[in-house]
């Protein structure tokens, strides 16, 4: 028989699989997995939409207060007082200014001012006059001191019947234009039965009746 010869036989040594393969099969299996995670969810779930994003954050500004600090306008009325006070003429006063308030910007009572004949607290209305009545009559001599039935007061109330109009004009809420319309009233209709025949005048009504009725009388 021949002999065979024997054939050198060697073992292949075991190659290490590049870093860069093993990574791609590694990304390729999660990926895999991802997708299968996801049809699996929207089986189970359906119409629910799943996607992975970027959580945003966002900075918000403080928001400009652009409120204006203008001061609003004070409303002003004009009143004209004449008579016997140190500076007659035009004033500007702010609304709600009183009697004493347009005396005081007038220069105040003049020496033969009648104080008597003027009510300090009446608010004042826009284009009213106020005539500070003297002491002193035209002829330069001195006049009557006032009395209940000259002034056209009674027990401290005022008649509505016969007092004059610089009178009139010294109730509350009673100005000259006013104060001319209630005698203009008393000389065409006669005169008053009641004191709320009073409101039959053009401009009184019940709330500035209300004001009055403490303070006057028909006699």
């Amino acid at each position: 028989m021949k002999r065979r010869d024997k054939i050198p036989f060697s073992v292949p040594s075991k190659r290490k699989p590049k870093p860069a393969v093993v990574i791609g099969i590694v990304s390729l299996a999660v990926a895999i997995l991802c997708i299968a995670g996801l049809q699996l969810a929207h089986a189970l779930l359906p119409g629910t939409e799943f996607s992975i994003s970027k959580a945003q954050t966002s900075t918000s500004e403080p928001i400009e207060d652009t409120a204006s600090d203008t001061p609003i306008a004070e409303n002003t009325i004009f009143v004209h007082v004449e008579g016997a006070v140190a500076a007659p003429g035009l004033l500007e006063l702010s609304e709600g200014s009183r009697v004493y308030d347009a005396i005081q910007a007038a220069g105040g009572f003049a020496e033969d001012a009648r104080h008597d004949a003027v009510n300090l607290a009446r608010v004042l209305t826009d284009g009213e006059q106020i005539i500070v009545p003297s002491t002193q009559t035209d002829d330069g001599s001195d006049a009557a001191p006032a009395t209940a039935a000259s002034a056209g007061t009674a027990a401290g109330k005022v008649n509505i019947n016969t007092a004059d109009a610089a009178t009139l004009d010294t109730l509350p809420g009673i100005g000259a234009s006013t104060a001319a319309k209630i005698v203009a009233d008393r000389e065409a209709n006669g005169p008053f039965k009641t004191i709320e025949d009073l409101k039959r005048v053009s401009g009184i009504g019940d709330k500035k009746f209300s004001q009055l009725e403490e303070c006057i009388t028909v006699g």
